[in-house]
């Protein structure tokens, strides 16, 4: 019986703590599902033109990086339902013996009591007791012995069900094994089909690689005067400040400044819906050999005319014009800075207080994607906003 006890102990305690770690797993696997989605869903869009675009290879590496983490959570899933048939498979052994060990001693007290069962024996066996005393103890003996035959049975009722539910427990799993061994095979498929896609996007743009050092000259001419202008912010602000004697942020900023950081990592996306396909900081060029890329923030492609939104209070410090790159957006939060730009249209202006998720503009779109230029500051600390959005 003591075994018995520490079976199941032993079997609630991994269940209750890999339950969670399998809900977790599935979450993930759920959430990189919708992205790969989603993603197809642009590329699907980016597909009505015929020829082969630097915005296409960007949303391919995207997908082909989705596609290997769905497939390593996958992975995790089959490696972990290994675990769980193996732990449910050896408790089903030690709950098979138990309930074998407990019948054999059970149908043991059934024959014993059987050939005393006559109440004329018991009370042979009360009154030959040599003194009150032990008749007592005789009496509490037997009264015990029933109520121990009583628990036997319902013992065995209760292991015999918990066995019950290990074989279906152990079928369900199995079958959930199977289905993703199935699925990892199919995602494997697709990842090769985008592999190639991605190889043959590659080959065709590498052709055009006069322009495509033209117009990576030119986005890094772009963030540059971003980068300018935000500085440029910056300067005027703390010289104001100097001026006016307010070397302090006030009590509201303050207040707004510990709330974006208290918020990092759970701060809203700055459009509803959307995939990275340009990194914070400095990376291989998606086509381009031996070319490093600078990025001051991430690049979010999503659906045309989509909603830009800010991610959280603050007022606005800046609306302008960057040359060869559309409008831009700067919003002051506390010692923290959101800027957006690549904008088509702008709903806000300079000095205007807004709330998370209002929206202050709409994405620029063309024949090759929309995509949202967003970053991060801490005064003039460029911070990577992926660390601050939710994930």
């Amino acid at each position: 019986m003591k075994s018995l006890f520490l079976s199941l102990f032993f079997l609630l305690a991994v269940l209750s703590a890999g339950g969670q770690s399998l809900t977790d797993l599935r979450a993930k696997k759920d959430n990189t599902t919708k992205v790969i989605q989603y993603t197809s869903t642009l590329l699907q869009e980016a597909e009505k033109s015929e020829k082969a675009t630097l915005g296409r290879v960007q949303l391919l590496n995207t997908q082909i990086q989705n596609r290997n983490q769905l497939i390593q959570s996958l992975n995790d899933e089959i490696k972990l339902l290994e675990r769980y048939i193996d732990e449910n498979t050896q408790v089903s052994e030690m709950l098979k013996s138990d309930l074998e060990t407990l019948r054999k001693e059970y149908a043991a007290m059934i024959r014993f009591a059987r050939k005393n069962k006559n109440s004329y024996d018991m009370l042979i066996f009360l009154l030959s007791s040599e003194n009150l005393n032990q008749a007592y103890k005789r009496m509490l003996y037997l009264r015990q012995y029933a109520k121990y035959r009583k628990s036997q049975a319902e013992v065995i009722q209760t292991i015999s069900g918990l066995l019950d539910e290990k074989v279906v427990e152990l079928e369900q799993q199995k079958q959930e094994q199977a289905q993703l061994l199935a699925s990892k095979s199919d995602e494997a498929r697709r990842l090769m089909g985008e592999k190639s896609e991605q190889s043959r996007q590659v080959q065709s743009l590498q052709q055009q690689q006069r322009d495509l050092r033209k117009k990576l000259r030119e986005q890094q001419q772009e963030q540059e005067k971003l980068d300018r202008e935000i500085e440029r912010l910056l300067a005027e602000e703390a010289k104001k400040a100097r001026e006016d004697g307010a070397l302090e942020m006030s009590p509201e900023q303050k207040l707004l400044a510990a709330g974006f950081e208290n918020n990092r990592g759970r701060i809203p996306w700055p459009v509803e819906r959307g995939v990275i396909t340009e990194r914070f900081g400095v990376h291989a060029h998606p086509v381009l050999k031996n070319i490093q890329v600078k990025s001051s923030g991430i690049e979010i492609t999503t659906q045309a005319n989509s909603e830009v939104r800010a991610v959280f209070d603050g007022e606005v410090s800046r609306v302008f014009a960057v040359s060869g790159s559309n409008m831009a957006v700067i919003i002051r939060h506390g010692s923290f800075l959101s800027v957006y730009s690549n904008l088509k249209e702008v709903n806000v202006a300079a000095g205007q207080q807004v709330k998370t998720k209002q929206k202050i503009g709409t994405v620029f779109s063309d024949e090759n994607k929309a995509a949202l230029k967003f970053q991060v500051w801490r005064e003039n600390q460029k911070m990577n906003p992926e660390e601050w959005i939710s994930k």
